[in-house]
């Protein structure tokens, strides 16, 4: 049975996080986006709350905390509420974290993860998206083919955040037909790096885009060793990542949206008395509500062990259409002012735009 109450701990990280977000990410969020940087002090003071770590063994260095998909999802939303940009950035090691805790080998996990144990944020990334408009994830047109002792790697990606500092990333491409990964150390030969994309939203976040010309890699650098990894496993825990960042934004319009309705007044009566703002309001607060719990449940699925595609990609297909439905509108409640510069509601509905082309910048 689904519990949809909090565990003690569980609990005490989301009021962690929440105030957190609040006192420290909404103070300088419209900053972060205007100057299109991300303080320092703010991921380093992130990463020493152990939101990312927190789930490495203590023999790799790590604490050896619970590695909960439903825990990831709680923080989240409220990291999205308090900034997106700021929340991929401060959860992107886990991108090469947890597919490493779920699918490395043993010798991968031993070379890697005990450089993230230490006291200092430490950049890594993955590269999943490809700049083509038909950009499948099992049907990469990255190509990775073996060659003598290695693979060898071929393509481009984009959206491929803090990719300039990263080390490593995890680069997924196809191996006949299979969708694989391949963790990269900065620096190798055939590895280009391009100029810092300029993007609608997420403006704070650095994202690059990378080409990859005959890339060699060793043969121990697949992600699962020989074998590989089960790629949906990743894709799924991504989804769930990027759905709780969805309502984490759309619960920041949606009560920014609100309150603005209530102290506004128009013709004598706070404009949130009129109908057609009330029933906007009420659906807006639906619709969090319901991708919230339907996320939850596919990450209990996940933490159960159990297949989750259909849940998982159910939900981020939802939770694509519902964060710009309520981003869009917290605009038009806000009239005149939701266009412009002085209220934040542009801002999300920048943010939330993208979400449909986010695939695999987050995990939980």
């Amino acid at each position: 049975m689904i519990s949809f109450k909090p565990t003690e701990e569980q609990q005490m990280i989301v009021t962690l996080v929440k105030q957190f977000a609040n006192d420290e990410m909404r103070k300088i969020y419209r900053e972060c986006d205007e100057n299109d940087e991300i303080p320092a002090h703010i991921i380093e003071t992130a990463w020493s709350m152990g939101l990312v770590s927190s789930a490495i063994p203590e023999k790799y260095g790590g604490p050896g905390g619970e590695k909960s998909a439903v825990t990831g999802a709680l923080l989240a939303e409220e990291l999205a509420w308090g900034d997106l940009s700021m929340a991929m950035n401060i959860l992107c090691p886990a991108l090469v974290i947890m597919p490493l805790l779920e699918l490395g080998t043993e010798e991968q996990k031993q070379k890697y993860l005990p450089a993230f144990c230490g006291d200092k944020f430490r950049a890594a990334s993955a590269a999943l998206i490809e700049p083509n408009f038909e950009f499948d994830a099992a049907a990469l047109k990255t190509t990775a083919s073996l060659k003598g002792s290695g693979y060898v790697l071929k393509g481009k990606k984009c959206f491929v955040p803090l990719a300039a500092d990263a080390n490593p990333l995890i680069v997924y491409a196809a191996e006949k037909g299979k969708t694989c990964g391949f963790i990269v150390d900065q620096g190798i030969d055939g590895l280009e790096i391009g100029e810092r994309e300029k993007n609608m939203g997420i403006k704070a976040l650095n994202t690059y885009e990378l080409s990859l010309k005959n890339c060699s890699v060793p043969a121990e650098s697949k992600l699962g060793g020989a074998k590989g990894a089960d790629f949906n496993l990743i894709m799924n825990r991504s989804r769930v990542a990027l759905s709780s960042m969805a309502v984490g934004v759309a619960r920041a319009a949606y009560e920014y949206s609100r309150d603005y309705a209530k102290d506004r007044v128009a013709f004598g009566e706070p404009i949130a008395s009129r109908q057609a703002i009330a029933f906007m309001l009420a659906e807006m607060a639906i619709e969090v509500d319901a991708t919230r719990l339907i996320t939850w449940e596919a990450a209990w699925t996940l933490d159960k062990g159990n297949e989750a595609t259909k849940e998982a990609s159910l939900v981020k297909s939802y939770a694509d259409d519902m964060v710009l439905m309520v981003t869009d509108r917290a605009v038009q409640i806000l009239g005149g002012h939701g266009y412009i510069r002085e209220h934040p509601v542009e801002l999300w509905l920048r943010n939330g735009r993208g979400f449909a082309t986010f695939d695999g910048m987050a995990i939980v």
